[in-house]
């Protein structure tokens, strides 16, 4: 009975750390970022306000090889400059829009954009009739 006990007690342990992304409810602007791939290494996981810039956290300033927006009507623009700096980069300053759907959203390393991210902002998915996209 102990030993059938135990087992289970760490069959069900396993399942409690198997997701990366807190069990917070889904308000739109939940974003993943990790300095490793996939979601691993040591991530940061928050809800963030629309139309807002944001730095990433000192140890994930160009270090930021999972960067994933939750699975929600919204997108958000990676920079290489902090919030409120000015660009002086002659091939832009953001890498263009990531959403959910973004095919190298947990291997930033892909695209060569880890070494870069420093600061973004996500905004609102929206098209000429006003209903949400993806």
């Amino acid at each position: 009975m102990l030993l059938s006990t135990t087992i289970l007690s760490v069959f069900f342990a396993s399942f409690a750390q198997a997701s990366p992304v807190p069990t917070q409810g889904r308000e739109i602007g939940g974003v993943l970022i990790c300095n490793d791939p996939n979601g691993q290494g040591q991530c940061e996981y928050a809800i963030y306000e629309l139309e807002k810039c944001y730095n990433l956290p000192p140890t994930l300033i160009n270090n930021a090889a999972t960067f994933a927006p939750d699975d929600a009507p919204f997108y958000c623009y990676p920079y290489i400059m902090e919030c409120g700096g000015a660009c002086r980069s002659p091939t832009g300053c953001t890498m263009g829009a990531v959403s959910f759907d973004y095919e190298h959203k947990f291997n930033m390393t892909a695209v060569g954009w880890n070494k870069y991210l420093t600061s973004f902002e996500c905004h609102r998915n929206q098209t000429d009739n006003g209903s949400s996209c993806t």
